[in-house]
């Protein structure tokens, strides 16, 4: 069996940018353009993480967040049991998009945790750009029905009818997911939706966050969820738009090609998801 202590060390330091050194600001808009990831350590209070997310993004308003727009997650034990509010609870987390809901979702999201759970609350991260490949080499009428339009829709009453990738004009691809009760799917996918599940699952990563530590992420390129946990899990996020240019999603995979121009493989028009 895998030491998942040694991937999760693996992964924070393959993509670790030390915010004491010289240019960090720089190094970090670089890797987010190349990776879409960055792991920090050193933010060990509420003034440093905000005063760090207001540096390289303007802040997005939460509708869980503070005035300062930070968000506090942590189990509040009166809110896990509502639908899209999961995140406050004590539970585990699907892999999905921040936001899925909303027409724009944020590009970044800042993690960073202040006190990490007696047991469980790994963060497990996917990058949507090898779950494409995946797709792409061993499923590709999944990939190609998975970026038909409007053939899914996240949220409530005034969610959002999407798709999970989306091909842009220049031929890179943004991904966008939810899985919980707020998730509505169009005949088209849902045969596919084991398929996807699978692809995410063979390609996430695990990821031990210590006070203090944290991600940066691209979120129309990453998946993130966490496992169940005890303690007094504390964590503040922080939901923007980036300062620096930032490219939508990923560049395919040079193996495989883009899902630009592809056509419907199951149904037609009317199998699409209605908006509600």
């Amino acid at each position: 069996m895998p030491d998942a202590s040694a991937g999760s060390e693996k992964l924070f330091s393959d993509h670790y940018v030390n915010l004491r050194t010289p240019h960090a600001q720089d190094v970090i808009a670089a890797q987010l353009r190349e990776t879409g990831l960055v792991t920090l350590d050193g933010l060990t209070t509420r003034q440093t993480v905000l005063a760090f997310a207001s540096r390289l993004m303007t802040i997005t308003p939460h509708p869980h967040s503070a005035p300062d727009g930070l968000t506090l997650i942590h189990n509040t034990g009166s809110h896990a049991h509502r639908a899209g509010f999961a995140g406050l609870g004590s539970g585990g987390l699907e892999p999905h998009t921040e936001r899925s809901g909303t027409p724009a979702p944020p590009r970044l999201i800042l993690l960073v945790c202040l006190r990490p759970s007696t047991t469980g609350g790994e963060t497990l991260l996917t990058d949507g750009r090898e779950v494409h490949t995946r797709l792409m080499t061993t499923s590709r009428e999944a990939a190609v029905a998975l970026s038909q339009p409007r053939t899914a829709y996240f949220g409530a009453g005034t969610g959002h009818a999407t798709q999970v990738f989306t091909v842009q004009p220049d031929g890179r691809i943004a991904i966008r997911l939810r899985q919980d009760g707020l998730a509505r799917w169009s005949p088209i996918v849902q045969p596919y939706l084991p398929v996807l599940r699978t692809a995410i699952a063979d390609t996430r990563h695990r990821l031990t966050l210590g006070a203090g530590q944290g991600y940066l992420l691209d979120n129309h390129r990453w998946l993130h969820a966490r496992t169940r946990f005890s303690g007094d899990r504390q964590l503040l996020r922080a939901l923007g738009e980036p300062r620096t240019p930032l490219p939508t999603g990923f560049a395919p995979h040079p193996t495989v090609s883009a899902l630009r121009g592809t056509r419907p493989t199951r149904g037609d028009d009317h199998d699409r998801v209605p908006a509600v």
